[in-house]
């Protein structure tokens, strides 16, 4: 379908105009036009009105332009922008098909995506510090477990407090994408592309390194690579992180994969979340998103923090604690699937 897209002065008088475009599919809080400027294609997205929206955009840019520093790019070039329109202009990258080790590349561009910035950026960028779980994610989190059966002891309330304190002290400054979803990562002949910054921030890239072994968790294409590509994965992060910056990664993986088990709002759409406790309403009901179920999920993400808390003696309760949740979950609802190992089409 063909729309009118129209330019303000700025982006008439800075690109000229735009000619052959049209709307292409996006969320509800975009609308996004492929446009030609001058014979070349482009991407044009306008952020609509709504919650956060200013902001929205304000990530955005700030999350381009940071990026820019990056060559080979990891995100496409910024060629224009109109904030009283909430418009940016977008190099169009044309992307092809995932391979079969798709998350190697994925990590790669995510770690050098991440060592965009330095430490510096924390006080000139416009970008806020990522904010991880709360108490009341905690909450939560041990209310959905004495629901399920599962006793709740001091001792894991205790390992609870311990995980959000290392998750608030956990240095970084690392350029995060915010929603590093495997449809928000193009593959092309040169490496990935990250687009959709809206939630874009600063804080410790373990953060989305761990979205492999958890599952996506801000997605509707959940997916659990095999262990052997997870493997190979997170050594192409950390390989590239040293590359780009000299040092080695800092911060703890299972910490991080602690911290998005215990955030029901990581089972729901954006526009669900921050309006009702997710996690108490998973025993009396259950919710498709995308490739999977918010159970299905769930039971994902008790088992991964199982096994990564098996060897961890100031973990060794929650990583119980996880089990007996996911089993008692099973046995009330057998008909639950693990998340699929492949991505679904993408395109």
């Amino acid at each position: 379908m063909w729309s009118r897209l129209r330019f303000g002065e700025e982006l008439r008088s800075e690109l000229g105009r735009p000619r052959r475009a049209k709307r292409v599919s996006s969320s509800p809080r975009s609308r996004v036009w492929r446009a030609e400027l001058a014979g070349v294609s482009v991407v044009v997205k306008q952020l609509v009105d709504g919650a956060e929206a200013d902001d929205r955009y304000a990530r955005e840019v700030a999350a381009l332009r940071l990026s820019a520093r990056v060559y080979p790019p990891v995100a496409p070039r910024l060629l224009g922008a109109d904030p009283r329109e909430r418009m940016l202009v977008l190099e169009y990258v044309d992307q092809q098909e995932p391979p079969a080790d798709w998350a190697v590349a994925y990590a790669t561009a995510l770690a050098r995506l991440h060592a965009a910035t330095t430490a510096d950026d924390t006080s000139s960028s416009v970008l806020p510090a990522w904010s991880g779980p709360t108490d009341d994610d905690v909450q939560s989190f041990l209310g959905l477990a004495q629901q399920l059966d599962v006793a709740v002891t001091s001792r894991v309330r205790a390992e609870l407090d311990d995980v959000l304190d290392r998750l608030s002290r956990t240095p970084g400054h690392a350029l995060l994408h915010g929603d590093p979803c495997p449809d928000n990562a193009l593959h092309t002949s040169s490496g990935v592309r990250f687009i959709d910054f809206e939630q874009a921030a600063l804080g410790n890239g373990l953060a989305e390194v761990a979205y492999l072994r958890i599952g996506f968790p801000t997605c509707w294409c959940s997916t659990s690579p095999t262990q052997a590509l997870l493997d190979a994965a997170e050594t192409a992060y950390r390989t590239a992180w040293h590359q780009a910056t000299g040092t080695d990664v800092l911060g703890d993986l299972t910490d991080a994969c602690a911290g998005w088990l215990l955030r029901g709002d990581a089972l729901v759409q954006r526009a669900h979340r921050g309006t009702v406790d997710h996690l108490a309403r998973l025993p009396k009901q259950d919710w498709e998103w995308g490739t999977a179920t918010a159970r299905e999920r769930l039971v994902h993400r008790l088992g991964i923090l199982g096994e990564m808390s098996a060897d961890r003696e100031e973990l060794t309760t929650l990583g119980r604690l996880a089990a007996s949740m996911r089993a008692n979950m099973l046995a009330r609802w057998p008909a639950l699937r693990p998340l699929p190992q492949e991505l679904p089409e993408l395109t």
